[in-house]
């Protein structure tokens, strides 16, 4: 199964999603849970691993499967084929607020290191597997774990990353310190490293953790300004539940918690 030249239209500002134009034949692989719709003649497949070309036979795929088990994705990956005797097209929603990002493999030299769960969709050919980081420091300290998303093939890949998204170009030796969770991918001939902030004082106080993450050129480095992580406990922390705080200026919350404080210093329940 060789790769697939298709082509897309990425719609849409803070909540994007791709569509893909597949011809007769072709076919396009989707991450578990990212269909937005699909024309009528498209036929889905779940297959296990990621369907790609690399997976001969059955231990080739179970290989392949276990990769994606590992970098916490599903065992099985949708593959939608275009079996209609013309154009047809199938559409990949973004999970949460950002930008979809079109990864040409064959421009960045056939390989894409990325966080485990910023992959979307690809042209069918695209393969997906691990990429472990060479220190143990980046494991243990790099906030995303030390393992990440492998993107090998020479065909098009959807990548999401949340808020904004800068791309820096690196020459050989020029460094850049960013926060761990708001590395998005890289190219493979990038140093990726974790470096302690360096006082005791900003570490405790300064908000930022105890780590950046270190990228030393030469390569390619997309960065985003709002990471899931960042995102989500954000909302936990103002969600009126068991660990968060009530809504920030609510009126009813303000009596809600003024009726339950009055509740616990009179005795609430008592037959006084």
């Amino acid at each position: 199964m060789g790769k697939d030249v298709i082509d897309y239209d990425i719609r849409g500002a803070e909540m994007q999603f791709v569509e893909l134009e597949l011809d007769p034949g072709e076919a396009a692989i989707g991450e578990a849970g990212s269909l937005m719709f699909m024309d009528d003649g498209v036929v889905m497949d779940t297959v296990f691993g990621d369907g790609s070309a690399q997976q001969g036979g059955f231990f080739g795929k179970l290989l392949g499967a276990g990769k994606r088990l590992i970098t916490g994705e599903s065992l099985f990956t949708t593959v939608y084929t275009n079996q209609a005797s013309g154009k047809r097209r199938v559409a990949f929603a973004a999970p949460y607020p950002g930008k979809i990002l079109p990864m040409d493999l064959r421009a960045l030299g056939g390989t894409l290191i990325c966080q485990k769960d910023s992959f979307l969709c690809a042209a069918r050919g695209v393969s997906l597997g691990i990429a472990l980081q060479r220190r143990l420091s980046v494991g243990f300290f790099g906030g995303e774990g030390f393992i990440m998303q492998r993107l090998e093939g020479d065909g098009l890949a959807f990548v999401h990353a949340g808020g904004t998204v800068v791309r820096r170009e690196l020459a050989p030796g020029q460094t850049l310190r960013v926060d761990t969770g708001c590395v998005v991918a890289y190219s493979p001939e990038v140093d990726f490293d974790i470096e302690y902030v360096g006082k005791i004082k900003t570490a405790l106080f300064g908000g930022e953790g105890l780590f950046l993450a270190c990228l030393r050129g030469p390569g390619q480095v997309w960065l985003q300004s709002l990471p899931f992580s960042r995102l989500a406990s954000r909302v936990f922390a103002a969600a009126p539940q068991l660990g968060g705080r009530r809504e920030e200026g609510s009126v009813l919350g303000g009596f809600a918690a003024g009726g339950l404080l009055g509740g616990l210093i009179g005795g609430d329940g008592g037959d006084d």
